[in-house]
């Protein structure tokens, strides 16, 4: 018998947690029918039609959560035929994506009972193989975060030098040297200055950045290995 075929999406944002702290986050579905009744999964379905999987994967988050990411990328292919539940369970082929949005657009997601967001990196047992696709995907974002521009699906088109250290804070799980990660995103030439500042600061503003768009997402990024900040 021939395997189905199902997209699933990782999807990474940071959002406050109940203490008001900015947290990487994903947001999960609760599968309403069976197998796994009851358990948060990640947002997906079936690949039908004449779509591409990066169409699929695109209509899947759109139709689960509301969101159209800025970045979307396929992650990995997950088809171990033990993942279905059950011996007589058809088998199952995941081909998995992994997205970035901005706090901005998260805020605006659907959310209701069974569409709620949860910290990426202390979840309750998913559905399926779930678990360990979060944690690949997070292994992955981490990574690539060392060097490609791929912070910049968390940002807005101008950001601080604070604001960009936060996301790598957030995303690596520890506090950075701020004089050292300032000195390493300048010396990378990924971001350029906008000759502007924060509106509405005092004292000294912040002055504002921007990606050099001359550059690709996946150009050599802005730092280095995490042992040099």
């Amino acid at each position: 018998m021939q395997p189905n075929l199902a997209i699933s999406t990782v999807i990474f944002a940071l959002r406050p947690d109940e203490n008001g702290r900015n947290t990487l986050m994903i947001p999960l579905v609760k599968r309403i029918r069976e197998p796994h009744l009851g358990k948060w999964a990640l947002p997906g379905g079936p690949l039908v039609g004449n779509e591409s999987l990066d169409e699929a994967a695109a209509r899947n988050l759109r139709e689960t959560t509301g969101l159209t990411p800025r970045y979307l990328e396929q992650l990995y292919s997950f088809g171990a035929p033990e993942r279905s539940a059950g011996a007589a369970a058809e088998r199952v082929v995941s081909i998995v994506y992994w997205a970035l949005v901005g706090t901005d657009e998260a805020d605006r997601a659907v959310e209701s009972e069974n569409v709620h967001w949860l910290a990426a990196d202390c979840l309750p047992e998913l559905a399926f193989d779930h678990n360990l696709i979060v944690e690949y995907a997070l292994w992955r974002l981490r990574a690539k975060l060392n060097y490609s521009r791929v912070a910049h699906g968390f940002l807005g088109e101008e950001f601080t030098l604070a604001q960009l250290r936060e996301v790598y804070e957030i995303v690596l799980g520890r506090p950075l040297d701020k004089g050292n990660f300032r000195r390493s995103v300048e010396a990378s030439g990924a971001i350029i200055p906008t000759g502007r500042v924060v509106a509405g600061a005092s004292n000294r503003p912040p002055a504002l950045y921007t990606y050099d768009k001359t550059r690709s997402l996946a150009d050599r990024g802005p730092l280095n290995k995490p042992s040099d900040y």
